[in-house]
């Protein structure tokens, strides 16, 4: 069968992994021609540093700096390269592997992903790659399963199997934590992204000033602020501005003409016609109706 890990077989029957090739390699200046594998294959850095190039798509192409202790991990048909450019070599660890049905003496993968949660995961969410940094956890399974594989060599047995479930499940538990990691530095650039809007939305800033402001690149910043509000930068900041601007029409005497540099719009026509975008009136509308609200409210009160 297909050597993805993605393939649905794997969570409805009993497959094993099949080992196709396992070595070390020191790479020095070097580039490889774009090919792919019917299997899945872990490339991982020990020492120096390189590039893979990944064809994610039709003209669509990535490019990833992998350093020491870095790995990737190359879905089966993901045609890619590497290259190793200057005089610094490369050492790397790589190993690909299918699955083939049947159980010997380990779990089989559908087993191990019953018991372990973050294997599940990993297997129902597909993607081309995947890069991580690694404490050396997944390197000690990796070596030990290749040392295994290279003392049986005519047939790997449990021990090799073992190894390779403890290696899938070290991946999985790696890829759950720096998703978490992201989320809550993610959340911590909204954060400040947002109390930057309300300590300066009275100034004229714009989308590189509030990137600038969490050191993040401007389209970076709009992606994730997008993703995490529902909301782009500058629809937050207009919001923010009306919501003020409403502020202070209904509790102070300011003059409807200066509300606009009060809030950041340098222009008044167009405040005005943002403001009745936001809420439905001109800022004099507003204010007349709050003012009428507040006379009506005081005469039943004196009744």
């Amino acid at each position: 069968m297909n050597g993805s890990l993605f393939e649905p077989r794997l969570r409805d029957g009993d497959y094993i992994p099949r080992f196709f090739a396992y070595y070390y390699k020191q790479w020095h200046d070097y580039t490889m021609s774009y090919h792919d594998h019917h299997s899945t294959e872990i490339m991982y850095m020990i020492s120096g540093f390189c590039r893979v190039d990944v064809q994610t798509g039709e003209n669509v192409e990535e490019s990833i700096t992998l350093r020491k202790g870095e790995f990737i991990m190359l879905d089966a048909g993901v045609p890619h390269r590497l290259v190793v450019e200057g005089e610094q070599p490369c050492r790397m660890l790589n190993v690909e592997f299918g699955f083939t049905e049947g159980v010997r003496v380990g779990p089989s993968i559908r087993q191990m992903a019953a018991e372990e949660q973050e294997v599940t995961t990993l297997m129902s969410r597909p993607f081309p790659y995947l890069v991580l940094s690694d404490p050396e956890e997944v390197y000690y399974a990796l070596k030990s399963l290749v040392l295994e594989l290279d003392q049986r060599k005519e047939q790997p047995g449990a021990m090799a199997e073992m190894l390779f479930m403890q290696l899938l499940v070290r991946i999985a538990r790696l890829r759950e934590e720096a998703e978490r990691s992201n989320t809550q530095q993610t959340d911590m650039y909204i954060k400040r992204c947002i109390e930057f809007l309300h300590l300066n939305y009275d100034r004229d800033i714009v989308v590189k000033d509030m990137a600038a402001a969490v050191n993040l690149h401007p389209g970076y910043l709009h992606r994730i602020f997008k993703k995490h509000t529902g909301q782009t930068l500058t629809a937050y900041l207009t919001m923010l501005r009306m919501d003020k601007a409403r502020m202070l029409l209904q509790q102070t005497d300011i003059p409807i003409q200066e509300i606009a540099d009060y809030v950041g719009v340098a222009s008044r026509q167009y405040f005005h016609m943002l403001f009745k975008k936001h809420t439905g009136k001109t800022p004099v509308e507003y204010r007349s109706a709050v003012e009428r609200n507040v006379r009506n409210y005081a005469e039943e009160d004196g009744s």
